[in-house]
């Protein structure tokens, strides 16, 4: 079957060149996305102080909570919508596109409600230390009001990825990208705003993301366009999708919550301590995106060779995967752990945060290679259907081990070093667990797996 240009063959033909033309625009667009934050606490940290860029930062895991919970379901979309691809059910593709409209709509709405609502109870329980706490609600009452338009924005990228296009919703990040930026320094050099200054280009700069992702969508001429007469809910088809998208939204909400917890424990090192983590978890997650990148093509590329029932390329496509993954995210790690002193001074000068933020450096993100394997195997068993189990995985092997972690580490005196160590401690034993699960669960698909009748 002949494919668009925007479109990708996952079902035959040479995979290592294909998954890269897939991988390679959702890295850059990862790296857009957080560079959306990372502007914000640069151009703070730059031009408005340490304390700025600490309220700035006090707020990444507490959104992170949000964000997660509910842009974890466009994983759904994009597994359901190319399993029908797989199945060459054109119908079923354009019911889920459908359903897929209406869950971000209501995702967003929740989001909306749920941030303006919390944002002061949890900053407090997170210990924001008061010097910031005024600041970092503002920033996040702000922010939050451009969720609902960064969920729409996720929901139709994962509709494009769906068919293997990542390469307009990255274009549409660039636009936003640029507006974000010159909004920022108009915002907060110009016109002196500060942590509002920030927030407010951050919401406008989702506005236009989701404007332009909408526009392509009912531009679309395939199965997967948007038709607005069309958009109704669909209890089979957001079941199917929130069978597979909540367990994720789940796993990522829940490791959200146990950052917030670990943040809680940095911040009581005080306002400096709090600055250089948040200028250091920046590099965390630019590196971070190669891997959920490789882990997001694992996905797409297993749900349609699942629904056609090709298991010899399931399995080619989670051994690349695995290989791109260690591979780029081995050589990230350890260029900014070299260059960590320059890297940081891109958000601050003050010596103090800069010690933190280096220490983090030294501890958490040159040894996040780690996390590969368990990041590719569950996203490879979502794609095949199994979403829960990863979830659990997640949840018991990263998550409770950090709140552990975080309750007995005022009982141990440790230092700051070492209250960080519990990242690299925690991806191992995930690791080991998830080796085992997708051992078994692959075997138990692939025993299903079979080609759709012609």
């Amino acid at each position: 079957m002949k494919k668009k240009g925007n479109e990708i063959n996952m079902l035959s033909g040479p995979l290592l060149p294909r998954m890269l033309l897939f991988a390679l625009p959702l890295i850059a667009s990862g790296v857009l996305q957080q560079s959306f934050n990372s502007v914000d606490v640069a151009v703070v940290g730059r031009f408005t102080g340490s304390h700025a860029l600490a309220a700035v930062g006090c707020t990444g895991p507490v959104i992170g909570l949000l964000i997660n919970l509910f842009i974890g379901i466009s994983v759904g979309v994009n597994v359901v919508i190319a399993n029908y691809i797989g199945q060459r059910n054109r119908q079923g593709v354009r019911r889920a596109v459908s359903a897929s409209a209406v869950l971000a709509l209501i995702c967003g709405a929740l989001m909306l409600i749920m941030g303006e609502s919390m944002a002061r109870p949890v900053l407090e329980l997170t210990g924001t230390p008061e010097n910031v706490l005024d600041d970092a609600v503002l920033y996040m009452r702000i922010f939050v009001l451009g969720l609902p338009f960064m969920i729409v924005y996720n929901f139709g990228s994962a509709i494009l990825r769906s068919i293997g296009d990542t390469r307009r919703p990255f274009y549409s990040l660039i636009a936003a990208g640029i507006v974000n930026v010159t909004l920022n320094l108009i915002f907060v050099i110009g016109l002196g705003w500060g942590v509002e200054g920030v927030a407010w280009g951050t919401v406008i700069s989702n506005v236009v993301n989701a404007v332009i992702i909408v526009g392509i969508l009912l531009r679309e001429r395939g199965d997967i366009r948007l038709v607005v007469s069309e958009v109704r809910p669909d209890g089979e088809q957001m079941r199917k999708i929130c069978a597979i998208g909540v367990p994720s939204g789940l796993q990522g909400a829940v490791f959200a919550l146990s950052n917030t917890f670990i943040l809680s424990a940095i911040n009581s090192f005080g306002s400096d301590a709090a600055a250089g983590s948040a200028a250091a978890i920046n590099f965390e997650m630019y590196c971070y995106f190669p891997i959920a990148a490789v882990a997001q093509t694992a996905v797409a590329f297993i749900s349609q060779n699942y629904g056609a029932g090709n298991v010899d390329r399931i399995k080619r496509v989670f051994r690349l995967s695995l290989i791109l993954a260690y591979g780029i995210s081995l050589v990230l790690n350890v260029l900014i752990a070299w260059q960590s002193d320059a890297c940081l001074s891109v958000f601050t000068t003050d010596p103090a945060v800069l010690v933190f933020g280096d220490t983090r450096i030294r501890t958490v993100l040159l040894f996040q290679f780690i996390a590969c394997y368990y990041e590719v195997a569950g996203s490879s068993m979502r794609g095949l259907g199994y979403s829960m189990t990863p979830t659990l995985i997640v949840i018991c092997g990263t998550c409770v081990l950090r709140l552990l972690w975080v309750f007995l580490f005022p009982h141990l005196g440790g230092d700051f070093r070492e209250l960080l160590m519990v990242y690299p401690v925690s991806w191992v034993l995930t690791d080991i667990c998830m080796f085992v699960a997708f051992r078994r669960v692959s075997r138990k698909a692939f025993a299903k797996c079979v080609p759709p009748a012609a």
